[in-house]
């Protein structure tokens, strides 16, 4: 079973700061999860973010890629940027922990999936989600090839993302709403990336 951040993390309503970063406001005052239609500026957002952050983590040989359901034109979804800073092996996933809490990010460790790191973004930042991967470890592939497939497949984007607002509407934000949220579209995660790790076998042979 796949351990969605959902269940995990808590929302995050970011404070507006200067400096390294700039921020939005993306809070529901309802206490209900906000899913929201597909909107360009998420790729803006997730590239003044790795601007801000390439600097930083550029001596390592990191990459930051846009994954998570933001980084799928058409998709609907929570707007919380997710990134991912691969690295090349395990000694610099290590590195790459004191060098984010120098930049005010707070280490998580794993959140329940085994070979990533998550960071919980500084409160002046925008709102987003930070992770550190092995470049070709599972967590790192589950995301890319998750984001990849659906880019290819228009019908998948909108069978997820109508489940997405479906359960939106049917649970809170909070504790155990949050919890219910991930586990109600756990199956079909699960079955979109089984899909997306076949189509990559298929383009392999």
């Amino acid at each position: 079973m796949i351990v969605s951040d959902d269940t995990v993390r808590d929302s995050q309503i970011p404070a507006r700061g200067d400096g390294l970063w700039r921020s939005w406001e993306t809070a529901d005052m309802t206490g209900m999860i906000v899913v929201r239609d597909y909107d360009p500026q998420w790729s803006e957002r997730f590239e003044g973010l790795r601007q801000r952050l390439a600097p930083h983590v550029a001596d390592l040989g990191a990459s930051i890629e846009h994954v998570g359901s933001t980084a799928v034109p058409g998709c609907a979804a929570k707007p919380i940027i997710d990134l991912d800073i691969v690295v090349s092996e395990d000694a610099v996933l290590a590195e790459l922990i004191p060098r984010l809490a120098g930049l005010g990010y707070r280490h998580e460790g794993d959140l329940g999936i085994r070979g990533r790191e998550a960071f919980q973004a500084p409160s002046a930042a925008p709102e987003h989600h930070l992770y550190g991967v092995v470049a070709g470890s599972k967590p790192h592939l589950d995301h890319v090839l998750l984001r990849d497939y659906l880019r290819q497949q228009s019908d998948e984007v909108q069978r997820y993302g109508a489940l997405k607002v479906t359960l939106a509407q049917r649970f809170c934000a909070e504790g155990e709403g949050r919890a219910a949220y991930s586990a109600a579209k756990s199956a079909l995660v699960e079955e979109l990336l089984a899909k997306s790790y076949a189509a990559r076998t298929a383009g392999e042979s």
